[in-house]
């Protein structure tokens, strides 16, 4: 497991992942939270690119960690009972640079919603599938090495 790694996304943008407390930014606008719900993976599949871990922005006068409890529940309707920090990484894209962190939430409840905004709810996985590049379930956002350093981070330093 690398301190710090380049290596080209999805899309061939050129992403740097660090396990650093906030290498790029102290404030950044955005979240990904890799989440678990007792022995399972607990997703979101977005109506456009597939399964991936609830995500997002993070709202004026709110804080990173606050951001990445209110997107998982808006998205999956998981009440999060512990969150931690995994990382940060760095976009740089063709429309500008994006910079994210990265937590491990465990959930400890799922809450049936009418409405889990721009996302069709939760999807429960017992595990991340080998073929996770090819298959097409799964969003884009899945399939660098950002979820490959986390999850084998999570893996050593939280489950087992």
């Amino acid at each position: 497991m690398k301190y710090k790694e380049t290596f080209s996304d999805y899309y061939r943008n050129r992403v740097t992942f660090s396990f650093q407390y906030h290498p790029f930014s102290h404030r950044p606008k955005h979240v990904w939270v890799i989440c678990r719900f007792h022995e399972q993976w607990l997703l979101t599949k977005h109506p456009h690119r597939g399964w991936e871990f609830p995500g997002g922005k993070v709202e004026r006068g709110e804080t990173p960690e606050e951001a990445a409890v209110r997107e998982v529940f808006e998205e999956t309707g998981g009440r999060v009972a512990e969150l931690k920090y995994i990382g940060q990484y760095k976009v740089e894209g063709k429309s500008g640079t994006i910079i994210k962190n990265v937590y491990f939430a465990k959930v400890d409840a799922v809450q049936l919603k009418e409405n889990y905004m721009e996302t069709n709810g939760p999807v429960f996985i017992d595990e991340i599938p080998e073929d996770i590049k090819e298959n097409q379930r799964f969003s884009f956002m899945m399939k660098d090495e950002v979820l490959t350093n986390c999850m084998a981070y999570i893996k050593k330093h939280f489950l087992f």
